[in-house]
């Protein structure tokens, strides 16, 4: 098959302690799941559904990368997150057999330009501009999910320059794993490739060039980011 351009390549994410790379297909990102997020940032959780936004797999960025202050923004925010890897096709799939289809997890961070995404909000626009924009996907390696145990009370935490930002348990989330999965798979064919950020934290804030991220979930391979000089 011959190309007008080239495509882009693929994007992958690395699995601990081993050779093979995981092929990312799509990133899903669940909104307000921690309920004192939710109120720092005006609202109230939902207990009804779990609602999400996407982002494009252009925009995942390995940990440990130094990435440019993004342009069109002055009010640059970190959101610490702990990923969810798909293994396996999920449709309709009924919660107690959600683990069967985890391949792993790992930390992340839903970097976000604040203040597009407010003025989308004021206006009862998409959130895209404020969410899915290069390098706002980071992700540190992913680790099996029989290596990492039950999900609930690992520490998920945020630093930044060493100082601590965002601090909580993945027992917090208003929406567990095998909710989340099952409900997203109710809206879409899920498969192998599928990222699903689990939302963040409260403790959100903005950085800044110079600004180096760290985030830490107990039990996974951190996720670490430096914040360069504006485009």
């Amino acid at each position: 098959m011959a190309y007008l351009f080239d495509p882009e390549p693929i994007r992958t994410a690395k699995v601990q302690g081993e050779s093979l790379f995981y092929p990312v297909r799509r990133i899903f990102c669940v909104g307000r799941n921690y309920a004192e997020h939710a109120r720092e940032m005006g609202g109230e959780v939902d207990r009804e559904a779990p609602f999400y936004f996407t982002k494009s797999a252009l925009a995942l960025t390995e940990s440990g990368a130094t990435v440019a202050y993004p342009p069109g923004t002055s009010d640059y925010h970190h959101e610490m997150e702990f990923v969810i890897a798909l293994g396996a096709p999920a449709f309709r799939i009924a919660p107690a057999a959600v683990p069967g289809v985890v391949l792993g997890y790992a930390a992340g961070l839903d970097m976000t330009r604040r203040d597009l995404q407010g003025a989308a909000k004021e206006k009862r626009r998409p959130w895209d501009t404020g969410k899915d924009f290069e390098h706002s996907a980071v992700m540190g390696p992913i680790t099996r999910a029989a290596a990492f145990g039950d999900v609930g009370p690992q520490a998920i935490t945020l630093s930044v320059n060493g100082t601590p930002r965002q601090a909580a348990h993945l027992a917090d989330m208003v929406w567990n794993v095998a909710e989340i999965v099952s409900h997203l798979s109710t809206l879409y064919h899920l498969g192998p490739g599928d990222l699903i950020y689990t939302g963040t934290p409260a403790g959100i804030g903005a950085v800044a060039p110079g600004d180096v991220l760290e985030g830490r979930i107990d039990g996974l391979a951190p996720v670490r980011l430096t914040i360069g000089a504006p485009e």
